[in-house]
């Protein structure tokens, strides 16, 4: 097994400097670290607000903290201090990667724009991770997870028939720090090509809204729009976790042979051949009656009695986990998903190891966060 503290990884040898707080840009980061870059985190002097959520250890070094910033050393710094401004030029000048999410605002005030700091290190991707493009109208507008999930669609595409709702996790700060992640890597590369760095801007609204659109655009993908916008089976009303007779489980029947096996397995083979639900055009018009159908015939086994009868017809279902269940998953434990290590002054934490396999340059990183001195 390789040693969770062995910073090798695709990344080795990167070097990145992060301005970030909360979720967006620290979970970008993160997933760089685990890859084997090299990542120092510039915080203010009181620190990462997020390193006292949850703290029950008083450290300031809390679980959210430690899962959004392992592999990372950190520095506190006052940016506006001409002394601590100048510790962190010369930390940028040692570089590859600066990555931060400020307004543009904040950017000039603080001296730490892409000209400024690229004229200093000419090979330096400077990737801006911000809530609005710097074009736009919004550009110096605050902008947090639910804020956007609000402005992207998101929230509304949550319905269900009621009342807009967010996703009840940061997906759009983590979601766009997947889209700050490839487009450093894309810089990088191109950057192999060329030698030289470029300035990467991503902006969490239209990132955001770009995730929304991919299959909710509807009619609204014609110019001009041939009808409405949304997906039908993404919001059909009985699209949701079904009770069993003694659980809940999660199904998703979709293929014509799936749908085929699924009628057999509950002896109504004649819908197969149902006008409604033949094909899958068919049964996305009548996705909502198809899904009440699914409910109600789910009540009638146990969980156990439905995972036997769909896995060896290739069924896609799996049984309701609560986040605590995945602790004890037997498919995680096979895969050795968590990672034990010592974290200085907390003591034993445990880790998700990064979950994408590489053959030759295994992306563990280093598992425990530390402050420099």
């Amino acid at each position: 097994m390789t040693d969770p503290n062995d910073p090798s990884g695709p990344l080795a040898g990167v070097r990145v400097v992060e301005l970030g707080t909360t979720f967006m840009v620290p979970y970008a980061t993160e997933l760089m670290a685990q890859m084997g870059a090299e990542v120092v985190k510039v915080e203010p002097l009181t620190g990462d607000i997020i390193r006292w959520v949850g703290d029950t250890t008083g450290t300031g070094v809390g679980p959210v903290f430690m899962n959004a910033n392992r592999g990372k050393r950190s520095v506190r710094l006052d940016l506006k201090d001409d002394h601590d401004h100048e510790a962190f030029l010369r930390l940028v000048d040692d570089c590859d990667v600066f990555v931060h999410n400020r307004t543009p605002r904040s950017v000039a005030s603080l001296r730490i724009g892409y000209a400024e700091l690229s004229g200093r290190n000419p090979a330096l991707v400077y990737c801006a991770v911000r809530g609005y493009g710097e074009e736009g109208r919004y550009r110096d507008r605050p902008a947090y997870d639910d804020v956007v999930q609000a402005a992207s669609g998101l929230a509304a595409a949550q319905t269900n028939g009621g009342e807009p709702g967010y996703v009840r996790t940061p997906i759009a700060d983590k979601t766009t720090g997947v889209f700050a992640l490839s487009a450093v890597i894309a810089a990088l590369f191109e950057r192999e090509r060329s030698g030289r760095g470029q300035a990467v801007e991503v902006p969490m609204f239209e990132c955001m809204a770009a995730f929304t659109l991919f299959e909710q655009q509807g009619g609204y993908v014609y110019d001009p729009p041939r009808g409405p916008a949304g997906y039908a089976r993404t919001a059909a009303e009985h699209r949701r976790p079904y009770r069993t007779a003694d659980g809940v489980v999660g199904v998703t029947v979709y293929t014509d042979e799936q749908w085929r096996r699924f009628f057999a397995l509950v002896d109504r083979p004649d819908l197969a051949a149902d006008p409604r639900f033949a094909t899958v055009g068919a049964r996305n018009e009548n996705i909502d009656g198809l899904y009440a159908f699914l409910a109600d015939v789910l009540r009638t086994r146990t969980t156990q009695q439905w995972m036997s009868a769909f896995v060896p017809e290739g069924i896609p279902a799996m049984p309701m986990h609560g986040v605590e269940d995945l602790f004890d998953d037997p498919h995680l434990a096979d895969v050795d998903f968590f990672r034990s290590v010592e974290q200085p002054g907390v003591g034993r934490v445990r880790y998700a190891r990064f979950p994408i396999r590489f053959s030759r340059t295994p992306a563990e990183g280093r598992g425990t966060t530390s402050e420099l001195r």
